[in-house]
């Protein structure tokens, strides 16, 4: 059996990604050697970013996979090795493509989709909304981050099962995967864990969703989705600072009581001058399971008057983008990290956030904040 080739290695050590970063393990300077016997067992050397790289199991199957495939290959062994402080600092600034903190999706030129999910109160389903829509998007073969902006009440890792700490190279933040998409949270960064409350003021606040934005590798990503607190305080105001081409997506029950609190949510974007994407209505009636008769256990209509309220406030038409049924199962697969859209996708709540995610995530960016390399006459 002739020998195998070390190009032909090389070649196929080039379809490995690194699980993390989601790029050819070659062309980010994690191969470190390669080693031919004449029996045609393979060695294969690999830097890991950190040596308690949670996906070391993960990068050494892959590589021994991809290696076997090599004509003549009769075995391989990996023997897994650690960057050094200057090779991290390389694959950071290679990764940013800077040295210097920026937010990649305020950049004039970014494509990326950015949408600030809003309530007006809490209790209404807006983090499972948010997570579920993220997954669905997923689902469609786009690129998906979504920040968990709810600093004090964050809930994302639990509904998305995303409760792996980070990997951190060189300060820089690799956020964990979880069904296709990319979270960061404030519960790895805790301590005392689930239980230890943050006690963060206004200044604190924006600070944290900035490092959330610029300190995370995201990669390029076709839509981020940022979980907001409830409410028109110091997180709303900093998105809106941080992300001036975020739109807002306002999540309220039927009932008109959530639906008044709701439409100020909405009318913030008047102040800090953002475009809101529509209304999402959640709890909407569901079908008796014995006679088939809808059910309002929420009341009716507040999706609709949030949207026709907000939209006279703005002078602009506000959608209201779907109308998302009771379902018990929603809740229970945000309390088991297996959100509704992917256990039971035939379900009407499913469907109605599929339709909703199609809607959102299939929107053209617009022109806002892009640099159209143009140059006015006369110049």
């Amino acid at each position: 059996m002739p020998q195998p080739s070390i190009d032909a290695i090389h070649a196929a050590l080039a379809t490995v990604n690194d699980p993390e970063i989601n790029r050819p393990i070659t062309e980010l300077g994690m191969v470190k050697g390669v080693d031919v016997q004449d029996d045609g067992a393979v060695q294969v050397g690999i830097f890991l970013t950190v040596s308690g790289c949670p996906m070391r199991d993960a990068i050494t199957e892959r590589v021994t996979s991809a290696v076997l495939s090599v004509p003549g290959v009769t075995g391989v062994s990996v023997e897994l090795d650690v960057m050094s402080d200057e090779q991290r600092a390389t694959l950071r600034n290679q990764l940013r493509g800077h040295e210097q903190r920026e937010i990649p999706f305020s950049k004039p030129g970014s494509t990326t989709k950015v949408f600030a999910i809003a309530s007006g109160k809490g209790g209404v389903g807006k983090s499972s909304v948010t997570a579920n829509l993220a997954v669905a998007m997923a689902q469609m073969g786009l690129s998906v981050g979504l920040v968990d902006a709810d600093v004090y009440g964050h809930s994302i890792p639990r509904i998305l099962n995303a409760l792996e700490p980070p990997t951190m190279v060189e300060g820089m933040i690799m956020p964990p995967q979880s069904y296709g998409v990319r979270v960061i949270s404030m519960l790895p960064f805790k301590p005392g864990g689930v239980a230890q409350p943050v006690a963060f003021r206004g200044p604190m606040l924006h600070r944290a969703l900035e490092q959330f934005l610029s300190d995370v590798w995201w990669g390029d990503l076709d839509v981020l989705l940022l979980d907001l607190p409830p409410g028109t305080g110091d997180i709303a105001i900093s998105t809106a600072q941080l992300l001036p081409s975020s739109e807002l997506v306002i999540v309220t029950t039927p009932q008109a009581a959530s639906a008044d609190v709701a439409v100020r949510a909405g009318t913030l974007a008047a102040q800090t001058h953002q475009k809101v994407a529509g209304v999402i209505e959640n709890m909407s009636s569901f079908p008796c399971p014995h006679c088939g008769e809808p059910m309002d256990l929420f009341g009716i209509g507040g999706g609709e008057l949030v949207a026709s309220m907000i939209s006279a406030e703005l002078g602009t038409a506000v959608p209201l983008l779907g109308q998302i049924p009771f379902d018990v199962a929603l809740r229970e697969g945000g309390d088991a990290g297996h959100p509704l859209v992917l256990s039971t996708p035939q379900a009407p709540a499913a469907q109605a956030l599929l339709s909703i995610a199609e809607t959102l995530g299939r929107k053209p960016r617009g022109l806002s904040g892009m640099a159209l390399g143009i140059t006015p006459a006369g110049r």
